[in-house]
């Protein structure tokens, strides 16, 4: 209840077995713990930690600004309500290569499964916007190096390197870096905002490595389906800010409602019930700590 019984260990070793299996693995974005516990209800692979959604739960655009320690501390929040193993986001690794050695091993002791570290001049900003700018190869070879050194803590522990490359030198110099970040010790490729199928598959039959493709709302990727992702090859899919972009819609409409008519009597058919709540935080399951907690009816 209070912890899952899988261990941060396991979790990893869970998703190194899962990666082996040649099945395509679904990552939904959570931004909250609770929204992890929801993940794991709806049997989905693993839960997926966005640095855009980070950012921007804390009011701030995703640019770059938020910290090692702000990262890794709602992380670990939000990886630790779920069996399922998380991968999170850890942009341009919060500074050079020693200090991306250093995230990858407080990711591990923060219990993360996995994180993703992109070729982006910091600050950085969305994959999907234009005006992007990149580091050079040899540059985020160096700090790839590093990460996997920081990686000792726990060899299971799966490093994703991400590039931007696409955008700004084309995809063949995208396979170039692709092919250069796995010998310097990446597990797995992320490569941001391919912009159609051929590409997707392009890319996939040049790597033979894992491949991460993100299915963003709004952005230069079509959204492929599960079905077309698998037969392609790709490893594991994410979508980074569905949850937050569900949450926030559904918010900001509700308060614009209530602002309006002065009641939310007509939200409550688009509200999660209260018992639903309590049957997803296991609130009738902490009763066998103390059996003063749940001593009521639900209705």
């Amino acid at each position: 209840m209070l912890f899952p019984t899988v261990s941060p260990a396991e979790k990893r070793l869970a998703l190194r077995q899962a990666l082996s299996s040649g099945r395509l693995l679904q990552f939904p974005g959570s931004w909250s713990p609770l929204v992890s516990m929801a993940i794991e209800e709806q049997g989905f692979d693993g839960v997926y930690i966005s640095g855009s959604v980070l950012s921007n739960d804390l009011g701030y655009p995703d640019i770059g600004l938020t910290t090692l320690t702000e990262v890794a501390q709602r992380g670990r929040q939000i990886a630790r309500t779920t069996k399922l193993p998380s991968i999170i986001d850890i942009d341009t690794g919060f500074g050079e290569p020693m200090s991306a050695s250093r995230s990858v091993q407080e990711m591990i002791e923060m219990g993360l499964a996995g994180c993703h570290l992109e070729d982006q001049v910091n600050p950085k900003r969305c994959g999907h916007l234009d005006g992007k700018a990149i580091v050079s190869r040899d540059d985020m070879v160096r700090k790839i190096t590093a990460a996997a050194h920081g990686k000792q803590l726990d060899a299971n522990f799966l490093l994703i390197a991400r590039t931007d490359s696409r955008a700004t030198e084309g995809l063949a110099k995208a396979v170039d870096r692709a092919k250069a970040y796995i010998d310097a010790g990446a597990d797995c490729i992320f490569i941001e905002a391919l912009e159609n199928e051929a590409e997707f598959a392009a890319f996939r039959k040049a790597i033979p490595s894992p491949l991460l493709a993100n299915m963003t709302e709004f952005g230069k990727s079509k959204l492929l389906t599960f079905d077309q992702l698998s037969g392609l090859g790709y490893n594991i899919v994410i979508y980074p800010v569905t949850t937050f972009r569900l949450a926030m819609k559904a918010t900001v409409d509700g308060l614009g409602e209530i602002k309006s008519k002065g009641t939310q009597e007509g939200l409550l058919g688009k509200m999660q019930h209260r018992k639903d709540l309590y049957a997803l935080s296991r609130y009738e399951a902490y009763n066998t700590l103390d059996q003063g907690i749940f001593n009521f009816r639900i209705k």
